[in-house]
């Protein structure tokens, strides 16, 4: 049997405005978001009956999995239930603001469009069902996104020429739990990063911020810790990614980045630099997932 695999790359909003709920419940955003170089890892392969085994993380392996309901929106909408076999290596933290779980969902889409010869156009509207991330991961890049973080912007150019390194503290933040709060706060706005603080390619799309921080802080207050820790240690500011509590800081190449990882509190969830990518999920070959890289200083 032929066993294909895709990356899943995660995803950091480098910037998030949120705005109250409208009619339908939701939130409106508006955010500049942008995939980076650390990776789940999703194989399929033609079966005699559906499985998923799940490496690396304790997560639900049936129905409620990400990577089934992308692969059940695609069935229902070609009609097609060819029956597959899916492994998932994560490297992505779980409950961090970094959406492994949607980046999985459209590598499945790409692996199961594959098989059943649904193309890319086919899958739109499945991965939109899905999750509101579901759909920048499928394409991914840098990117302003819209309406509930499911409109997305063209492509905002290259988007090398910086790494970050992510710190992700030892606790989790519930998406849900994070935007009550911030209504219950009145909404507030986030602190700022703008100017020479941001690699060059960016500068023109600052200030960067992030409207769920205040409540983030509000709901685990060691996180505002956390941050300052980080913000001592690097000297540049730090963000927070999406509801959190991943925290991650801009730097010029490979090289300040593995210095700023030997930095990070050995308490850290999880830690990692990573480089900037202009896709997302992909479908890959025996080659592996990682590209050239491409250090690179600002002043």
């Amino acid at each position: 049997m032929t066993v294909t695999r895709a990356t899943a790359p995660a995803k950091l909003n480098l910037s998030l405005q949120v705005r109250p709920k409208d009619a339908s419940g939701l939130h409106p955003v508006r955010g500049l978001t942008q995939s980076i170089g650390w990776y789940d890892i999703l194989t399929m392969e033609p079966a005699d009956s559906d499985s998923l085994v799940v490496h690396g993380a304790h997560l639900p392996s049936g129905d409620e999995n990400l990577v089934w309901k992308a692969v059940e929106a695609l069935r229902e909408r070609t009609g097609d239930h060819r029956w597959a076999a899916f492994r998932l290596w994560k490297r992505i933290p779980v409950a961090a603001g970094l959406a492994g779980g949607s980046s999985d969902a459209a590598a499945a889409l790409l692996l199961y469009g594959r098989l059943i010869g649904a193309g890319r156009g086919r899958l739109d509207r499945p991965a939109a069902s899905i999750g509101a991330d579901v759909t920048f991961c499928l394409y991914g890049g840098l990117r302003w996104i819209h309406g509930y973080g499911e409109m997305l912007g063209s492509p905002i150019g290259a988007s090398n020429g910086f790494w970050v390194v992510v710190a992700v503290p030892p606790f989790p933040l519930e998406t849900r739990r994070i935007y009550e709060v911030w209504d219950l706060l009145g909404g507030p706005e986030g602190p700022r990063a703008a100017g020479h603080d941001l690699p060059p390619g960016i500068r023109g799309h600052g200030p960067l911020s992030n409207d769920l921080y205040p409540a983030a802080v509000w709901a685990a207050p060691v996180l505002d810790d956390w941050r300052a820790e980080l913000v001592d240690r690097w000297d540049r500011p730090v963000l927070m990614s999406g509801s959190g509590p991943a925290l991650f800081g801009f730097f010029a190449n490979q090289e300040e980045a593995t210095e700023a990882l030997a930095l990070v509190p050995v308490e850290a969830r999880s830690t990692f630099a990573a480089e900037t990518l202009d896709h997302g999920a992909r479908v890959i070959d025996d080659r592996g997932a990682r590209g050239p890289r491409r250090p690179c200083s600002w002043q």
